[in-house]
């Protein structure tokens, strides 16, 4: 196991993670932190509740992503291989559990 630092809403976040998946846990938490940025986070909300914002957001995305490959325009058939896709994404909807949590146990330890 490895352990991996994301700076997200400005402060930094120790995580663990699997031997090899630090760059892209790094690159997940450069999203979760783009994504609270452009939220525009409102004064007085607690960073938990600005990160599960941006964790619903993110799913909220995941989710369109996922009912479009199930249905995809006659045009587009084909064109994703939802055998690779889907474990992807999956894996992505997994790391954001595991952020939650971290975050979760943090807050009610705070």
């Amino acid at each position: 196991m490895s352990e991996v630092a994301l700076h997200i809403g400005g402060k930094t976040y120790m995580i663990a993670c699997g031997d090899g998946e630090e760059t892209h846990l790094v690159k997940l938490g450069k999203m979760i932190d783009a994504k609270l940025a452009a939220m525009d986070a409102q004064p007085g909300v607690s960073d938990v509740q600005n990160m599960l914002f941006a964790a619903l957001f993110l799913a909220d995305e995941l989710d369109e992503a996922q009912r479009k490959l199930s249905s995809p325009a006659p045009s587009q058939a084909g064109l994703v291989d939802e055998a690779v896709l889907a474990p992807r994404l999956e894996y992505v909807a997994q790391l954001l559990e595991n952020c939650a949590d971290t975050l979760e146990s943090k807050a009610r330890a705070s």
